[in-house]
Formats: C-alpha cells, sequence, structure tokens
C-alpha cells in the first residue's frame, strides 16, 4: 500500500472505525534514520490504534528504525517481508527476503531487543519456483525462533522473475486453506490472513478458524465497509454516522491540514471510493477530481461533490 496509506488516508479511515488496527504505508528504515523522520512517519494521535510498517534487511538498522518508531508513539512495529516492487528487491528487503529465513529471524530478534511493543512480520507463502508449502511451514518455524508470534500472511506467492507488482496482486493464486493448515499446526502462533479480500463477507468467511483478516484494496477502494468493522468484528456498536456525517467528522482533520499548506486534493484522493457502490457515487468522484487540486481548494468542494451526491440521489 506504499504511496496510499499515508496519514491523511488513516485519519479518514479512523472516523469510519474506532477498532481497527491502521498501519502505514511501508518505511524504509534508512529512510527513517536520515531522512526528516516527523515529515515521514509522524501521525496524528487521532489515528490510534496504528502500526508502522518497516523494510529493510540490516538487523542492526532495523532495530535503531524501529526504536525511533516507538518514540512515535506507533503501537506495533511490522517487518514487510511481502513487497514485490522492483525497488524492494534493489535493496535487499521486501518478498526476496522470504529465500533468507536466517535473516528475517535476525532482524526480528534486534528489532525485539530494541522496543517494548510488539514485533510482527506481514510476509508471502513464497517466491517465484519455491514449493509455497515448504517454504510457509519452513519460514515460520524459523522465523519464530526470535519470540515473534504474530504472522500477516499474503495468502499468495510472489513471482519477482516475470511479473510487475500490479500483477503480483492478482496473478498468483490464492491458497487461504494453506493459511488455515499453517495456523492448526501452530496454534500458538496468531496468524492474520491477507490477500484477495473483497469485503466483510468474504473476510468474514475466509478467516474462519485464524486470529485476524488484514484488508488492503477493499479498505481503499470501498471505505465505506470500514463502518461495519466495529460491530462485525468487534463486537461494539458502529460508529452512529453515515457517509455525510463521517465526512463532518473528518472535516475538523482537514481544514487544520489545509492551514499547514497541505493541498485538498492529498486528502480528498483517498475518500473517491466513500459511496462506491451507492447513488452519487459518480458525480462525487467528478466533482472531486476536477476541482479538489485547485490552488486555494478548500472544504466547499467537498461540500459541493456532497451537493452533487444529493442531487443524484434525488433524481435516481
Amino acid at each position: 500500500m506504499m504511496d496510499w496509506t499515508d496519514r491523511h488516508c488513516r485519519a479518514f479511515h479512523r472516523v469510519l472505525t474506532r477498532r481497527a488496527l491502521l498501519y502505514t504505508e511501508m518505511a524504509v528504515d534508512q529512510a527513517v534514520l536520515h531522512g526528516d523522520a516527523p515529515r515521514l512517519i509522524g501521525f496524528d494521535p487521532a489515528e490510534q490504534p496504528v502500526a508502522i510498517q518497516l523494510g529493510g534487511s540490516d538487523p542492526e538498522l532495523l532495530a535503531r528504525a524501529a526504536r525511533i518508531a516507538q518514540g512515535f508513539g506507533y503501537i506495533e512495529i511490522n517487518l514487510n517481508v511481502g513487497c514485490p516492487s522492483d525497488r524492494v528487491q534493489s535493496g535487499r528487503f521486501g518478498a526476496c527476503l522470504m529465500r533468507e529465513p536466517e535473516l528475517v529471524r535476525e532482524c526480528l530478534q534486534a528489532m525485539r531487543e530494541a522496543v517494548s511493543v510488539p514485533v510482527t512480520v506481514k510476509h508471502r507463502l513464497g517466491v517465484d519456483e519455491q514449493d509455497a508449502r515448504d517454504t510457509l511451514f519452513g519460514f515460520v518455524e524459523t522465523v519464530a525462533q526470535s519470540g515473534v508470534t504474530t504472522f500477516i500472511v499474503h495468502a499468495r506467492k510472489a513471482w519477482l522473475d516475470g511479473l510487475s507488482p500490479k500483477e503480483n496482486r492478482d496473478i498468483p493464486p490464492l491458497d487461504y486453506d494453506l493459511v488455515r493448515e499453517l495456523k492448526a499446526a501452530r496454534p500458538e502462533l496468531e496468524i492474520i490472513l491477507n490477500g484477495g479480500l473483497a469485503d466483510l463477507d468474504h473476510a468474514l468467511e475466509a478467516g474462519a478458524g485464524l486470529d485476524g483478516v488484514m484488508l488492503g484494496r477493499a479498505a481503499y477502494h470501498t471505505p465505506w465497509i470500514l463502518s461495519e468493522v466495529d460491530a462485525r468484528f468487534y463486537g461494539e456498536p458502529a460508529p452512529d454516522r453515515d457517509p455525510a456525517s463521517a465526512l463532518q467528522a473528518y472535516r475538523p482533520y482537514v481544514e487544520a491540514r489545509l492551514a499547514e499548506g497541505v493541498r485538498l486534493n492529498a486528502m480528498t484522493r483517498h475518500m473517491l471510493g466513500l459511496f462506491a457502490g451507492l447513488p452519487g457515487a459518480r458525480q462525487w468522484r467528478r466533482v472531486l477530481s476536477e476541482n479538489a487540486h485547485r490552488p486555494g481548494a478548500d472544504w466547499s468542494v467537498v461540500a459541493a461533490a456532497m451537493h452533487a451526491v444529493a442531487e443524484a440521489r434525488a433524481a435516481a
């Protein structure tokens, strides 16, 4: 979810669900250590609970980056061993580390020793020609020796040779049964399912018998489904909101960022799917897409988009 789940996206998603654990986009350890850390990994306290996802392959650097992240207030540090992009392969991190479970173990152990918050790992079933079952079970066996007990499993292999990052999200077949088999073999571990989960019904069905699910693209492209998470997954009352009231709850955050010089479209780009599948969705996207990028654009653009939705619904 690089370039997607930034701080503006997370602040928006938080008005839809109080309980879901939100994750950052992946931050590379070197960037955290040597870049503008407040800009890169800073977040609004209203986003909590929120976890940071780190990328890297040097135990010492990852430990230092994890310590910095804990200082910012993240409640979980997650190591990404699943991203298949060319950029991460060239840096020897992401999914290519599925071939080096001993190194992943060393990285996670160093991270755990550096922080007091939970350290977790997100990974694939395997990569390229690897046998998915042998690789998955062997990887978890080795990595669990670090003391990490939470494994977020993207239930696909990654093809680093021959498929683009986009193709890697869809073409390799899903194998939810293999993830459930892993849980049965290692009941003491927390196994979270990720990959291809289209909506909450699908997530509940596919995640049966597991310890949780992680939604990526479904939560981003159809964010209103998050409004049901608290009730359906946590047994708590859902936020008493419709899309219009959710937007009003998000408005103070938007206006505070506008006052800091953030452009409106940096925030509204994460809202384009709010009405997906509902009357007025096309008008909502059109008004925001045509106007939010303009210099000086403010909340009145969102209000105009809401008005277009109301008109579309009245005409339906």
